[in-house]
């Protein structure tokens, strides 16, 4: 195999749809079966199932941010449609949805981290590539 098509084969682009849903699921975005996460929210350095690193993960801050907007969008109307329909006091309303705001925060903070780093490993992004980037 020359160069130019082991370059080539490295640059193929990944199925990102997979990925996605394996990140979503919490598990490698490569083979589907390793856990991604151990504990909460640390990235494994390598995959147990199939040995794909994921040490290259910058997933930073973006899980924090798309956790708020999608609670936000879904909590908000809610809040508003239970105003208007059940009139409860305002201390009722805001201890209901102030749980249910951190409930709906704690189950999607570790998915928005996997599909992070799904789409990452998908896109080839931040050292998930072929190598070559990183000499250049």
């Amino acid at each position: 195999m020359t160069d130019a098509s082991a370059m080539k084969a490295d640059e193929e682009e990944r199925p990102l749809r997979p990925a996605i849903m394996r990140g979503l699921r919490m598990r490698c975005p490569s083979c589907g079966e390793g856990r991604l996460l151990t504990g909460y929210l640390k990235v494994r350095d390598t995959c147990p199932h199939c040995g794909e690193e994921l040490h290259h993960q910058r997933a930073d801050d973006g899980p924090a941010y798309m956790t708020i907007l999608i609670v936000g969008h879904l909590m908000a109307p809610l809040i508003m449609w239970a105003f208007i329909e059940y009139r409860p006091s305002p201390a009722v309303l805001a201890s209901v949805f102030a749980v249910g705001c951190v409930a709906a925060s704690l189950i999607l903070l570790p998915r928005m981290k996997g599909l992070m780093v799904a789409i990452q490993w998908a896109k080839r992004m931040h050292g998930f590539g072929s190598g070559t980037d990183a000499k250049e």
